[in-house]
């Protein structure tokens, strides 16, 4: 059999994707990063010629997604895992409705089946290289993954790291509210503040590129160049993860409490009976506990962007923000667990119906979601 067979074909009916153009259209960015898209954006920038996230031309316009593996994936894998890492290329870059060809970062023989469908035989240590990183991490968020790639010295041009149409719509008025008394600030000496301004900065503020839109924040910041630049990426990120968890965090709430309702039929000797009603509260505690740390992160933005309104000092201020990416690989993975777990819940059990799962089904699911945790409690 051909390495070609093995590739797994994606159809716009598939299960998993549905539909390339749908998945496209309304993808959320923690959750799939489209090369194709970008390409189509940006491929005629200098900086995406000279820093290419992947330098082989086909695998640099595939998607690439965070995908809960199903029955029929998991034996793919030589070890047991939740979530992977998928690729997909494009039959037709021009129609994404025709489908594509598939596989898993990490399956068996994975690398010869990324070759094949990049028609490379060379030898793709670079790439190869990304995409083991990119597995690495929980979601695909455009700044927990800047800065995982720059804390392992690769270079990649800024239109990788934009946020997606389906996110920056729905973004819009949760950062014009986070942000309007900013701008109160930034035209205060102006007298020419109106609605129309903040729709322009608001867009501006969460585009790929930092241009003269955002002069009066430029001005109210007191940042120059490269250093305004990379202040504005990292305020876009904590708005970005703001709005996330604004979101997520009445979903956690809820799936916490179903935690501890979950029905287990079947079955169990004493030592997984206790493991199972253990692994509950565990569970229950280190996911609020994860939610604290990440809102004691959230309070040195706040404290910092509160300074500066209050006490017109922008010092403090421009020092968190071009501090900020240190914060992001923790904060980045924090959110893209929490993700992962009400996302998960709510796919395994529709809101609406009573929980169960047989006793195997439940350890998987608590051994999961406890590994992925920064936060381990024993009892």
């Amino acid at each position: 059999m051909s390495v070609r067979r093995k590739l797994k074909p994606v159809r716009s009916n598939d299960r998993v994707t549905r539909s390339l153009r749908a998945l496209e259209r309304t993808a959320s960015t923690s959750r799939v990063l489209n090369l194709l898209a970008i390409q189509a954006d940006s491929g005629g920038r200098a900086d995406y010629a000279e820093h290419p996230l992947f330098r082989n031309r086909i695998l640099n316009t595939a998607l690439i997604l965070k995908h809960r593996l199903r029955s029929d994936d998991i034996f793919l894998f030589d070890e047991a895992q939740a979530t992977a890492t998928k690729i997909i290329i494009p039959f037709d870059r021009s129609d994404l409705g025709l489908g594509g060809q598939s596989f898993f970062v990490g399956q068996r023989g994975w690398v010869d089946l990324l070759q094949e469908a990049c028609n490379d035989t060379t030898d793709m240590v670079r790439d190869i290289a990304t995409l083991r990183m990119i597995d690495m991490l929980p979601s695909l968020d455009p700044f927990l993954l800047r800065e995982h790639l720059r804390r392992h010295g690769m270079t990649v041009a800024a239109c990788y790291f934009a946020l997606s149409a389906a996110d920056l719509e729905q973004m819009q008025g949760f950062v014009s509210q986070e942000i309007s008394r900013l701008i109160d600030l930034a035209y205060r000496d102006t007298g020419r503040f109106s609605g129309a301004h903040a729709a322009r900065l608001v867009e501006a503020l969460l585009s790929t590129d930092v241009d003269e839109r955002l002069e009066p924040l430029r001005e109210t910041l007191v940042l120059e160049g490269e250093s305004f630049k990379e202040g504005v990426f990292s305020w876009k990120g904590f708005l970005y993860y703001k709005w996330m968890l604004s979101r997520l965090w009445p979903q956690l709430a809820t799936v916490s409490a179903e935690i501890g309702q979950l029905v287990i039929p079947g079955a169990r000797d004493p030592e997984t009976a206790r493991y199972l009603d253990e692994a509950r509260k565990r569970l229950q505690a280190s996911v609020m506990l994860e939610r604290q740390a990440v809102q004691r992160t959230l309070k040195v933005y706040d404290d910092a962007f509160e300074d500066l309104i209050e006490n017109g000092r922008p010092q403090a201020f421009r020092a968190f923000l071009l501090s900020a990416p240190e914060l992001f690989l923790s904060l980045g993975e924090k959110v893209g667990v929490i993700s992962h777990i009400a996302s998960y819940w709510r796919y395994r059990f529709p809101a609406g119906s009573v929980p169960t799962a047989q006793v195997d089904e439940a350890i998987d699911i608590f051994q999961d979601f406890e590994g992925g945790l920064s936060v381990s409690l024993t009892n």
